[in-house]
This record gives C-alpha cells, structure tokens and sequence, in this order.
C-alpha cells in the first residue's frame, strides 16, 4: 500500500477511545483538559521553538527530527504536520520547499549533512529502543560538529515525539486524508510557535 492510499484509509477510521473532543491527531489530547494543552503545547516549545543554551541545530533541524521520529512510529498525523512546520519556517526564511522532508518520511537520511545525519541517527534509536544509543554514537555526532546540546535535543525530541504519536495512535484520533490541510496552521506555528498559534479545528475524513 502506497503512503498516499495508506493515509485515505486511516482517515476513514473512527477513534476507538470514548469522550474524545471532536479534534484532529494530538488536538484530542490538548483539548482533553485545559493543563493538558497548556502542557503539551509548552513541551513543543520547548522542543522545537525556543533557544536551548549551545544548541546549533536550526528550528527546521528540529521539525525535521520531529518529522523523522514520527514517520519511524508510524504516525501519520505528526509526520505530516511536522513537516510542514518544517517547511512553513522555510517559508518564513524565505527558502523552498525541502524535498528532504519526503526522504525522512521514508526512514532514510539520504542527502542531509554529516551532523544532521548522526542526529537523525540518535533520534531514530532513541525511538526504536533507547538503550542500543551508545557512546559511539554521540561520540559520531560531534565529530560531524554536533554539541552536546544539539545531542541533548535528539534526544529530548525523539523522546517527546514518542509520547505525542502514542497519544495520537492510542486514541486514533483524525487522521486528515491529505498533507496539504495542515498548511494554514504550519504557517501561524512557524509565526508564533505551538502556544501562540490558533487551536486545531475539526477535520474529517
């Protein structure tokens, strides 16, 4: 099955958890109380927007490790809208489209530098079973330039990113049927980050 048939099929599935607010991917779980989504938003601006002391990686480094680690569990709803933030704060740049961001999406780290490649490595381990991260591995990334801090933020994103695509997966909250719905939204988050952008509205598949 291609991703595109893939993503149609999940947005036909109804959410297999009871009470949910009427809300798209991780807008459920935001919407569920109203510290929850002062919570959740906050921990996405501190992941991806907000300086961390030493870091080097740039904000669409960081969407692009959110988008990685998403599509490594399978997370449709935050694959897909990560990228687009990544490519939104592109825009905001005044770069283009990165056609990279459809390369993570495939488990691959094709194309993207030596530093970003052995952050995406560190992530992607992260997420698939922390404990094979080994030494060598952080030891790689700052050869390729990496500082501890940028480290730090792999593997805080991988880690953040897991518990939002369980979240999302574990109530199978909507699944938009296409990519391009997230547009509008990825450019008031590249504007204003999670917390001062608008909340999600309802999608239907």
């Amino acid at each position: 099955m291609t991703r595109e048939a893939e993503r149609l099929e999940r947005a036909q599935e109804e959410p297999i958890v009871g009470g949910l607010p009427d809300a798209p991917g991780i807008g459920v779980a935001m919407r569920l109380t109203p510290g929850l989504g002062i919570h959740l938003r906050g921990l996405a601006d501190e992941l991806l927007v907000k300086d961390y002391p030493g870091a080097t990686i740039s904000r669409f480094e960081r969407e692009l490790l959110a988008t990685a680690v998403s599509a490594a569990n399978d997370c449709f709803f935050c694959m897909d809208s990560h990228a687009a933030h990544a490519n939104a704060v592109l825009e905001q740049l005044g770069a283009e489209h990165s056609p990279l961001l459809d390369t993570v999406k495939t488990g691959s780290s094709d194309g993207f530098d030596p530093k970003v490649q052995a952050l995406l490595h560190i992530a992607r381990t992260v997420q698939r079973a922390p404990r094979k991260l080994t030494a060598a591995d952080v030891a790689a990334a700052r050869e390729a330039g990496a500082t501890d801090a940028d480290v730090q933020l792999a593997v805080l994103i991988a880690s953040g990113f897991s518990m939002y695509n369980r979240l999302v997966e574990g109530f199978r909250a909507r699944t938009p049927p296409s990519t391009e719905v997230y547009a509008a939204r990825a450019g008031e988050i590249a504007a204003n980050g999670y917390s001062g952008a608008a909340p999600t509205t309802p999608v239907r598949g």
